[in-house]
């Protein structure tokens, strides 16, 4: 591929993202790996990928995330894996369902490999600019105008702004522009979105701070050491060692070492009742509680200001001292972020057991930013309001880097498909929690920064990690997101699969068949299985003994989820004039008129819209058919 410069309306690319962190960066490979050509702009080369906050990757719903990711062809996984510095499996002991991997990755490492993929992919052009605003004609949108005086045209635009769209830093009275400490604030594009009437709100998050390490006392800390068998999140069973690490093929293996080996520990403190006065004393301070910002937190990460006003009566609060990589001395407080000055935060500092001689070397801060509601955005996550522009990341209202990650994967495979005229690639809830996700941004909304929960997925048990390949093969085969062999090898695992959950319910042993011994808890260790079935990869019979295991549970859900294919077939013209059907109140046809629902089945997900609802909406559908 010829990798010289295409600008101007007479050089279009297929694909233009604009931003590279986390989103950006899987929007652009699977668009790349789709045939298209593909420009990726940001606004600073040497922060591509950035973990701007906590320097890891998964956790409870979002480890199955990274796994879904790793499916559809992303690259999350295997670099989170190849960097990882510490793995935990988070609820061990509980079922397979809601076990997450998590892992502690070496931030500058994860940072520099994904730059390095995006290198070396030939269908990828990188290059720094900052994106001021969109160029758009009768509705659609054409390219982008830089801050360089530069245009750059495609056929589809996709839009990973993260945190930097108007975005303002504070730390105490102080305030700057940006949207990362160190970064410049994307100013211009608010103003493009703006004229084409795309509503934008405002969103707050922030960060702990960041400490040297030698004036940590690990002696006053709790050790927390990574798992002796890591889980990882790639599924190597269908990789080929090509494809595992793709960056290390040009010579940077480092001979002997593989994923999860060499950890290192993280630490647990707890905050004390001196940390608690200095933050009630200095409450006024906190521009938070100035009402300085006006944008809303995260609730599922609230800053140290927010838990002692809103758990009044908890003392203590619980902090993680992680390292930031293996070759740097920085460490990261979770569970410490604040927007407070920085001699208040010196001062909470050494309130806290072991860290009372720490030295602060990036101070805490909040940072607000512009997003745009996600109602406004078509499954695909494309713009309702301009043809050919799709949102992947923050820029919805979500935070996280996983969340991120996959909707910017489907957002750039989405933006291909649109480029080709071919119809967009929608995940199912029932499919993935990917599929979750989305559903519930572009039906229901978010009035907080939205985090992926396990209870937000109705049919969680169909969507335990192991089974990510599995479960999504229809699109990664429509898609080609993956190479030929690898395909070949998912296919090849859902036909053993398949085999051997229907073989293990009819090949007896010792007290009843195999199935019926699963179920009643028999330990594994005692059961002879066939040769043949042990021959099998370890992965592959992890996932038929999960659905041998559970095999009830797993019909149930299939059983609801047939009912919910019924409502989701019923397409929902996109002409209705929700206001004058009579039956619904004014609030339901509000809501649906603002979201336009594509099936009746998004319409029920819509928040404020009731069965007695769905009903009415039946009568009208049906009634539409039967007219001539």
């Amino acid at each position: 591929m010829n990798h010289s410069i295409q600008f101007g309306p007479q050089r279009p690319y297929d694909v233009i993202v604009c931003g590279a962190g986390h989103a950006g960066c899987e929007a652009a490979l699977a668009a790349a790996r789709m045939g298209a050509k593909t420009l990726l702009l940001t606004g600073n080369l040497d922060t591509i990928a950035q973990m701007s906050c906590n320097p890891a990757i998964g956790g409870l719903a979002k480890g199955h995330i990274v796994c879904e990711i790793d499916a559809l062809g992303g690259a999350m996984a295997t670099h989170a894996d190849a960097t990882g510095i510490q793995f935990r499996l988070l609820n061990a002991s509980k079922g397979p369902a809601v076990q997450a991997p998590r892992v502690q990755c070496d931030k500058k490492a994860y940072q520099f490999r994904m730059k390095h993929t995006l290198e070396l992919e030939a269908n990828v052009f990188i290059f720094q600019a900052m994106v001021d605003s969109l160029i758009m004609k009768k509705g659609k949108v054409l390219g982008v105008q830089t801050n360089i005086g530069v245009d750059f045209y495609a056929k589809s635009v996709v839009v990973t702004t993260g945190t930097f769209l108007k975005a303002l830093m504070h730390v105490g009275e102080a305030k700057s522009e940006g949207g990362r400490m160190g970064d410049f604030a994307a100013r211009g594009l608010s103003k493009s979105f703006i004229e084409a009437d795309i509503t934008l709100e405002r969103f707050k998050t922030g960060t702990p701070p960041r400490i040297s390490g030698s004036g940590i006392d690990f002696s006053k800390l709790e050790e927390q050491p990574g798992d002796e068998t890591p889980t990882l999140f790639a599924f190597y069973d269908t990789r080929d060692d090509e494809d595992m690490f793709h960056v290390e093929q040009i010579g940077q293996r480092k001979l002997g070492w593989k994923p999860g080996t060499d950890q290192v520990s993280c630490w647990m403190t707890q905050t004390s009742e001196a940390t608690e006065h200095i933050v009630r004393k200095d409450l006024c301070k906190s521009p938070l509680y100035k009402g300085e910002i006006q944008g809303t937190g995260p609730r599922y990460c609230p800053s140290i200001e927010d838990k002692y006003v809103k758990f009044e009566g908890k003392a203590h609060h619980r902090l993680f001292i992680e390292p930031e990589g293996r070759n740097t001395d920085e460490w990261y407080i979770n569970g410490l972020s604040t927007s407070l000055p920085f001699d208040t935060q010196v001062d909470i500092l050494k309130s806290i057991p072991g860290l009372e001689n720490a030295q602060i070397i990036r101070p805490a801060y909040a940072v607000e930013y512009d997003y745009a509601p996600p109602t406004q955005l078509l499954p695909s996550l494309e713009s309702k309001h301009v043809e050919n522009l799709f949102f992947a990341g923050q820029i919805n209202g979500t935070s996280g880097y996983e969340e991120a990650a996959g909707q910017g994967l489907v957002a750039g495979v989405n933006a291909v498909l649109k480029s080709r005229n071919a119809a967009p690639m929608i995940l199912g809830r029932h499919e993935s929690y990917i599929g979750v996700l989305i559903d519930d941004l572009v039906t229901k909304g978010t009035q907080e920064p939205y985090r992926m929960f396990t209870s937000r997925a109705e049919y969680r048990l169909l969507l335990n990690t192991g089974s990510a390949e599995l479960r999504m093969l229809q699109h990664i085969d429509k898609q080609n997101l993956t190479s030929k062999n690898r395909l070949s090898k998912i296919r090849k695992k859902h036909q053993d699969v398949l085999h051997w959950t229907a073989q293990l319910e009819k090949d007896k042993t010792r007290g009843g068949t195999f199935g019926d011994l699963l179920r009643r808890g028999t330990d594994l260790e005692t059961l002879e299985f066939p040769n043949e079935f042990l021959s099998l990869n370890e992965a592959t019979r992890s996932e038929i003994l999960y659905r041998v295991r559970y095999q009830g549970y797993l019909d149930r859900e299939m059983k609801h989820i047939e009912k919910f294919k019924q409502l989701e077939n019923i397409k929902m013209p996109q002409n209705i004039d929700y206001s004058t059907i009579k039956g619904i109140k004014t609030e339901c046809a509000q809501k649906l008129a603002e979201v336009r629902p594509n099936t009746l089945g998004q319409a029920s997900r819509i928040s404020g819209v009731t069965p007695a609802d769905i009903s009415v909406l039946m009568v009208v559908l049906e009634s539409k058919k039967q007219r001539p």
